[in-house]
């Protein structure tokens, strides 16, 4: 069986290895694919959103099953072009993806169907949103209505924050038409959760529950990045709170979309924040989060191909979603002055890994030589009978790679491991 794979991240690189676990799996083409070579998988240099280069490859080659990862050729209809040429494909359609396009239409569907979420307003006029502030009770969040490489949001801890924010992302357009509309929504607390879930349009079944750390620094401080590591499962995401979920927010949100005649077909990520035994929405994406997927992809003990084309069939029914009960934590190795400015071109050692596998990202390949190529350059994952025993192994594993101004946080799970001990 020949598939392909549309994406090129750490993200991309852990649903390769999953796939590859398949004996079935002939070929993997990747566009553009990490650059790393493996066997079976054949790297390709087209962009995800180059979406003529990618018909005219399909068109030239076999392709049995495909799979849109990334979320703005998913935004922008890629799986619809490849529907078009009658290619099964596991991701949702642009109808559907516009669960995470649009956070005002998620924000709106979430009010109308009421599954919950916090208190919001969207506005595309600065003037009023301004004036909205008055209203507002400090600190608020406010988010680019539109994909924005996940710095569309800014927790605003006061008025002056938030006017220059909706200035910023309204008037001097920020994001372009990413922020020309936004949503200011209420600040809540709690412990976050992630879901990442296999949806058919009916049915949903979800992965094991995950804790990202967003943060750039130690101690959850400084910037926010695509996520700098992991822990699976989450260990504030308990029987009481998957019970609320189950009942209150996953089903009832497949059942809005196909109400709404956009079905979903894919990966839906639900990021939710828990407070006293309850959960709310705090955004959904329409597909497998990064680092996420190399942190409960390995926890998948079913086949990985097999329900990904149930899934895409709508029949994810007729497939087992086996979990492990063990525990894994990822780690995220990235280059000095991420998520701002960084340099390329580092030269990458690595030694031999005990205990983790390595997901690569930020990443080019010349000759058998690896070298950095991006902010977020790679990332461990390791499984262990416990998180703790998992997280202290990936440290142990992370001294055997090198880089010139290599960086990785030294907390990843320390805040969740130190809550639990203490009962919270």
């Amino acid at each position: 069986m020949n598939i392909l794979i549309i994406g090129g991240g750490g993200r991309e690189d852990a649903i390769i290895n999953k796939l590859l676990e398949n004996s079935e799996v002939e070929k993997i083409f990747a566009l553009p694919g990490t650059g790393v070579k493996k066997d079976r998988v054949f790297n390709f240099d087209i962009d995800a959103t180059d979406f003529p280069r990618i018909i005219e490859f399909c068109k030239n080659h076999i392709i049995d099953f495909a799979i849109v990862s990334p979320d703005n050729p998913l935004v922008l209809g890629l799986v619809d072009e490849l529907e078009k040429l009658n290619i099964l494909t596991f991701g949702p359609n642009k109808r559907a993806a516009i669960i995470e396009g649009s956070k005002s239409f998620s924000k709106e569907l979430m009010k109308k169907y009421n599954i919950p979420t916090a208190a919001y307003q969207s506005f595309s006029d600065s003037e009023l949103a301004i004036k909205y502030l008055d209203e507002c009770k400090f600190p608020i969040v406010i988010k680019a209505d539109g994909l924005a490489l996940g710095k569309g949001v800014v927790i605003c801890e006061s008025k002056d924050t938030a006017k220059d924010t909706i200035i910023d992302f309204i008037d001097n357009k920020k994001f372009s038409k990413s922020s020309s509309k936004i949503i200011i929504e209420e600040f809540l607390t709690g412990f976050e959760v992630s879901i990442l879930a296999f949806c058919d349009g009916k049915t949903l079944k979800p992965l094991v529950s995950s804790m990202d750390h967003k943060r750039i620094g130690d101690g959850d401080v400084g910037l926010n990045t695509g996520g700098m590591g992991v822990i699976a499962p989450n260990p504030y995401y308990s029987d009481k709170v998957k019970t609320y979920c189950e009942e209150n927010i996953f089903q009832k949100t497949i059942d809005a979309m196909r109400c709404e005649n956009r079905e979903f077909k894919g990966c839906l990520y639900f990021g939710l924040i828990i407070e006293n035994e309850k959960a709310k929405v705090i955004e959904y994406n329409c597909r497998f989060g990064d680092p996420e997927a190399q942190t409960v992809l390995p926890l998948l003990e079913s086949d990985l191909l097999s329900i990904m084309m149930a899934t895409s069939k709508g029949e994810i029914d007729k497939v087992d979603v086996k979990l492990s009960n063990k525990a894994a934590c990822n780690l995220v190795v990235a280059s000095g002055g991420y998520p701002t400015n960084y340099e390329k071109n580092k030269k990458i050692t690595i030694k031999s890994l005990t205990n983790s596998k390595i997901y690569f990202a930020g990443v080019k390949q010349q000759n058998e030589q690896l070298f950095t190529n991006g902010g977020r350059v790679l990332s461990l994952t390791c499984v262990s009978d416990s998180l703790e025993d998992a997280i202290n192994k990936v440290y142990e594993d992370v001294k055997n790679i090198d880089f010139k101004k290599m960086y990785y946080r030294k907390d990843i799970g320390q805040k969740a491991l130190l809550n639990k001990k203490l009962g919270k």
